[in-house]
């Protein structure tokens, strides 16, 4: 299934190639920059009925709340319609999901020194209640495997993404998002093995971002992720300036998996 996104960047609405992400502006590679707000975006989705899309708050601290009012504004056009990332904590997760988040995303603040911290997992999903808990794995390959990587994609951990991680993480949260942040924003073709791989090991429901371009790549995230693996298409979309995919088109590959 496509599942619609929302990234923010200096509270605009952007499309960024995922591996470019720091503090210094300058090094920041952007497809597109959106003249509409992320209100706009958000009542798009909410009137075609698209479930399970996601705001991601990216960029430094100094554009963090320019970031947040895009935020809450399309959390406002589409009240439990969307779930919301990027610098999510035990302090502020309650505040995303009073103001309208279906879910909150979350990463950097589970991983600490490389390592999942159970105990901060623990407490969010103790405060947040599972089923409203996403979290946010993103990864990239070295040396042949799949590790989570944080602090926007530019840190390795130590945490791969196997069955047994999986497993383990999955008990406390109620989906995966996985961005392939080395294909991200690139539009050059989905990371089929990454698809494939989770298919098999993941035991919740995962979104898959990175690389889409066409009709087919969603074609065949849902046949290789065996219709377990759901995409997200960015910088490949018309209403993000692309040319590969057709909004239209993947709203109506949705209705199409809808009536089986």
């Amino acid at each position: 299934m496509f599942r619609p996104c929302i990234d923010l960047h200096e509270g605009r609405v952007k499309q960024i190639v995922g591996g470019s992400l720091s503090d210094d502006p300058s090094s920041v590679r952007t497809n597109y920059v959106a003249e509409r707000p992320a209100a706009w975006y958000a009542r798009l989705y909410r009137d075609d009925n698209l479930k399970g899309g996601h705001v991601i708050l990216l960029g430094p601290p100094a554009f963090a709340e320019q970031n947040r009012q895009a935020a809450r504004e399309a959390l406002a056009a589409y009240p439990g319609g969307l779930q919301v990332g990027g610098g999510v904590t035990a302090d502020n997760a309650r505040e995303w999901l009073d103001a309208g988040a279906s879910h909150v995303i979350v990463t950097s603040y589970v991983f600490r020194e490389g390592r999942v911290d159970w105990n901060r997992l623990k407490d969010l999903a103790r405060l947040t209640g599972r089923q409203r808990l996403v979290l946010d794995l993103s990864c990239r390959k070295r040396e042949g495997d799949y590790y989570v990587v944080t602090d926007r994609w530019q840190k390795f951990t130590e945490v791969r993404v196997n069955a047994e991680n999986l497993a383990a993480l999955a008990e406390f949260c109620d989906e995966f998002l996985i961005h392939a942040a080395d294909v991200e924003g690139l539009c050059r073709g989905v990371d089929l093995e990454l698809v494939q791989r989770l298919a098999a090991i993941a035991t919740v429901p995962t979104t898959y971002a990175g690389g889409a371009r066409s009709i087919e790549d969603l074609r065949a995230v849902t046949r290789i992720g065996r219709g377990r693996i759901h995409l997200t298409v960015g910088s490949a979309l018309d209403i993000f300036g692309g040319t590969g995919l057709r909004y239209a088109e993947a709203v109506a590959f949705n209705r199409e998996q809808e009536r089986g």
